[in-house]
């Protein structure tokens, strides 16, 4: 099995690392190396008999004999079913004692009904310890014994035995049970392992691997009613795909989460005791069901004819609930869907009604109860509803709100009402970051009205949600055309669709969209929206009137002091991390992030939090920036914002690359992409391309570094970056690339075409950027001026890695010019930098610099070198050429190239003809 980065062959054993070493231990204790016995325990679906059928492969790898027995609840009264099944390939027994044979025909044998009442236990069970051990003499076996919970007593009194006298035999037993099953004889004495839920990386990879994988709402729905049940998360999907999946009022939503309706093969695991239970318990498990959060005294209120407590007693025994302190909580999530959708409507319309009277001081809950019972519109629960809405957006729980909107939006006569709250819905639900909700309820709220203004504000919604989507161009067909049509009657609606169309525009990058943007912006007047209009500037030319930009930029901040609105923060953020006010951008994002968190949707809005994570980034802070970009992945993976989750993975694989693993980096890298088409979006196109530029050059590739990083621009006579902001910020990677790829000239063209189409006034990292490029491509001393203004240029400590780097430029230059003590200071400097980030390659050429320009302990030595490492050395050290030694060695000569660049340091020195030197120990000094 692969682990790490790589996906597994089979995705149903996803994050069960831990249980398969368990496994390998356990097959690897036949030789003596452990206990022999592991039993396996796990809830219904926990995927036990996925890992006893791993075990079985492992085990015919290694060349076991495989035995094996299935509990079954239809046998589990027949005396001895379970082990006869399990010793059948071996029976009769030949060759055994005459004492074991009988003992095993009496138990087996066709006659074996007449021996029922002479069969003597103990020797039944020496007979199996024998013929099992005669067995194991031949090659060692694997015994597996799965749904032990349904094992026949006198089976599992055999095996018990069995186990116990293992000891010194080749043969071992993976028993597995239900966590409250575990056989008696197996439940204290043997190692146990727990089979969990799946983590949140597991399960929604596992959720992903399915032929049907939901998206949005229904994802995140599925992902937290399943709890990290595997079986779960294989089957609802396949309830969703068939449209078995209940709309939030009959499912009851707002009073714990849509109960899902399940699979016959799940009903079977977490239904399957309900139709043995007392009516009067089937009856408080609806109420349970029902009331998602169970209060023991609302179900006590609910059915005054019921003594509750008494009732639940058997379905607690039967592990279906458990009742602590005042609440009742189902054993799993789907317990409760199971119980739920096994009763029939008229049931559960009166458990909603019943539970609606028992809190009827509480309105929220009320509300939610009565719409569960609803069998048609309703103006006066519709009301209520909305209300309940309105103190959930209060209190910043944008999700709750847009449910409970959504939901009066359906109980509401009057069109035009019920228009209104969809699109009050679908806001909140941008604000908690569920894009396809947003455009199914804005798609509803336009269908349902004739209203222009609305019909507007519709479109707007929708096409963030298209935009969040990767569908840049559908969303701008839309946003765009809003925005022109309301410029002038509702410049307000204008600006925010023009704002918003600006993030799709950016991601685009394409110039007839910017040139859209600047026009119809030039349409609408008025001074409403600061933020927004600065926001819409910015990405229509971020790089030229900057003065004038950083205007704009600077009367949205004192807004902010006004009106710290989630929009504006958003807006002010994003402008100041385009102009490269980075520092500011971290802070006016965190506050969003903060906003939100406090507000109750913390880790919802994914757009924002990758939006900080690259803020977080670019400014050096490289672990929280990893971090959020975590959060943004799997906030967009369950909201299906697939613009953050390609870029989420693109910037993890980046941060791979700079830490020195191009492996990991290059795998993030593919999997941000897979089945993503980058022409629609430059801004994710030329950002992949670096991050495999840089996993190239981390790995000493560096003529592959330069043809990915030399396709951030175009091929033009007059090369043009390929996105218009993105793209200018790698050309001192490219410089450095192409210096060591030999490839300085055409990088010349590249550099020299984008600086004459840039302003005279670029913000000072972008400066510090074209200084570096310049000078790392510059014949002569001229260099050094434009290495000094890299690293000496006004604010340049806000971008600390790519400071170091040109730093490092500087110290390799004044080194080669044996300007020691000079190169040392800004070696040092560089060092320090790339260690503080873990910037491992970057770190180990810094080091291997400085030793090179005298520090003090410098060389390594010759002894720590790989073998091949030593190997290629001493070939060099005999005056072969790379391309010999390549040939020698079959490798190619890249290869050895980048092992000699790493071997030079190693030992300290700088050139090949010093390899001889170093490679030859010195003469020991006599005694």
């Amino acid at each position: 099995m692969r682990t790490g980065t790589d996906r597994p062959a089979d995705p149903v054993v996803l994050g069960r690392v831990a249980e398969l070493a368990r496994l390998d231990g356990l097959l690897g204790a036949v030789d003596g190396g452990g206990p022999q016995v592991l039993v396996l325990t796990g809830e219904p679906g926990a995927g036990k008999s996925t890992l006893v059928d791993r075990a079985a492969q492992r085990g015919r790898e290694l060349g076991f004999g495989i035995l094996r027995v299935r509990g079954s609840e239809g046998e589990s009264g027949l005396g001895l079913s379970g082990v006869h099944q399990l010793l059948h390939p071996l029976l009769p027994g030949d060759g055994l004692p005459a004492a074991h044979r009988d003992a095993l025909d009496r138990a087996f044998g066709p006659g074996a009904a007449e021996y029922e009442l002479r069969l003597d236990q103990l020797s039944l069970c020496v007979g199996v310890l024998a013929l099992i051990g005669a067995a194991a003499a031949r090659r060692p076996l694997l015994l597996l014994v799965d749904d032990a919970q349904w094992l026949d007593l006198g089976s599992v009194d055999v095996l018990a035995f069995l186990a116990r006298r293992l000891e010194g035999r080749p043969v071992v037993l993976l028993l597995a049970a239900r966590e409250e099953g575990v056989p008696a004889r197996f439940d204290r004495d043997f190692p146990q392992l727990t089979v969990g839920p799946l983590g949140r990386t597991a399960a929604g990879r596992l959720l992903d691997a399915q032929p049907d994988p939901p998206r949005g709402r229904a994802r995140a729905e599925i992902l937290r009613q399943a709890a990290g049940n595997p079986l779960a998360l294989i089957e609802l999907p396949r309830a969703l795909a068939r449209g078995r999946v209940a709309g939030a009022a009959e499912a009851g939503a707002g009073a714990g989460g849509a109960a899902l309706p399940l699979t016959a093969r799940l009903e079977n695991l977490f239904a399957a005791d309900l139709a043995g239970l007392p009516a009067p318990t089937r009856h408080a498990l609806l109420l349970v069901a029902a009331a998602g959060t169970a209060d023991l005294a609302d179900l006590i209120r609910a059915a005054p004819e019921l003594d509750v407590v008494l009732a639940l007693d058997p379905a607690e025994r039967a592990g279906l609930v458990r009742v602590a302190d005042g609440r009742v909580l189902p054993r799993h999530p789907l317990v409760r869907s199971a119980v739920y959708h096994a009763a029939s409507f008229h049931e559960r319309r009166q458990a909603h009604l019943a539970l609606a009277a028992a809190v009827a001081g509480e309105p929220d809950r009320r509300a939610w109860h009565l719409a569960a019972a609803a069998t048609g519109q309703d103006a006066e629960v519709a009301d209520a509803l909305a209300e309940s809405a309105g103190r959930a957006r209060g209190r910043g729980g944008h999700a709750a709100a847009a449910t409970a909107l959504e939901r009066a939006a359906e109980l509401t006569p009057d069109p035009q009402l019920r228009a209104r709250r969809l699109l009050t819905a679908a806001q909140s639900a941008m604000f908690a970051g569920h894009p396809q909700w947003v455009g199914e309820m804005s798609g509803r709220a336009g269908e349902t009205t004739d209203d222009p203004r609305l019909r507007a504000e519709a479109s707007l919604l929708g096409g963030w949600a298209l935009g969040v989507t990767l569908r840049h161009e559908d969303a701008l067909a839309l946003l765009l055309g809003v925005a022109e049509a309301t410029a002038g009657s509702a410049p307000d609606l204008a600006l925010g669709a023009l704002s918003t169309a600006a993030t799709s525009v950016y991601n685009t990058g394409a110039s007839s969209y910017r040139a859209e943007l600047s026009r119809i912006g030039g349409l609408i007047e008025g001074d409403g929206d600061p933020a927004g209009r600065a926001w819409a500037l910015a990405v229509a030319d971020p790089h030229r009137e900057r003065p004038l930009l950083m205007r704009h930029l600077a009367r949205a901040s004192a807004e902010l002091g006004r009106d710290e609105s989630l929009g504006n923060l958003t807006a002010v953020g994003g402008t100041a991390w385009i102009l490269d006010e980075t520092e500011q951008a971290v802070r006016v994002l965190g506050r969003t992030i903060d906003v939100l968190r406090r507000a109750g949707s913390a880790g919802t809005n994914a757009t924002v939090t990758q939006a900080l994570a690259l803020a977080l980034f670019e400014n050096g802070s490289w672990a929280a920036a990893e971090e959020a970009a975590d959060e943004a992945f799997w906030m967009a993976t369950e909201a299906g914002a697939d613009n953050v989750t390609v870029g989420a993975r693109i910037l993890r694989a980046t941060l791979c690359a700079l830490r020195g693993d191009p492996v990991a980096a290059r795998t993030r890298a593919a999997e941000a992409v897979r089945g993503v088409d980058l022409r629609r979006s430059l801004s994710l196109h030329v950002r992949h391309r670096h991050a495999v530029g840089m996993a190239a050059f981390a790995a000493g590739d560096h003529a592959g570094a330069y043809e990915q990083l030399r396709a951030v621009f175009t091929r033009d006579f007059r090369p043009a970056p390929v996105h218009y902001h993105a793209s200018l910020y790698y050309l001192g990677d490219l410089a450095a690339a192409a210096v060591r790829a030999g490839r300085p000239d055409d990088a010349r063209t590249v550099v020299e075409a984008v600086t004459r189409d840039l302003a005279p006034d670029p913000s000072p990292r972008l400066a510090a950027v074209l200084h570096r490029a310049t000078a790392l491509l510059t014949d002569g001393d001229d260099a050094e001026r434009g290495f000094r203004a890299a690293v000496d240029g006004p604010g340049t400590d806000c971008w600390p890695f790519e400071k170091a780097l040109a730093h490092l430029d500087l110290g390799e230059w004044l080194r080669r010019r044996r300007r020691g003590a000079e190169a040392r200071r800004h070696l040092g400097a560089a060092l320090e930098c790339f260690e503080r980030l873990d910037a491992r390659p970057w770190a180990e050429r810094a080091a291997a610099e400085l030793r090179a320009a005298g520090t003090a302990g410098a060389g390594a030595p010759a002894g720590e070198l790989t073998p091949q490492e030593r190997q290629i050395a001493e070939l060099a050290a005999q005056g072969l050429t790379n391309r010999d030694i390549a040939a020698r060695l079959y490798l190619s000569p890249r290869t050895v190239g980048y092992h000699l660049h790493k071997v030079f340091p190693k030992l300290g020195i700088t050139a090949r003809a010093q390899l001889r030197d170093a490679l030859t120990p010195e003469p020991e000094t006599p005694p």
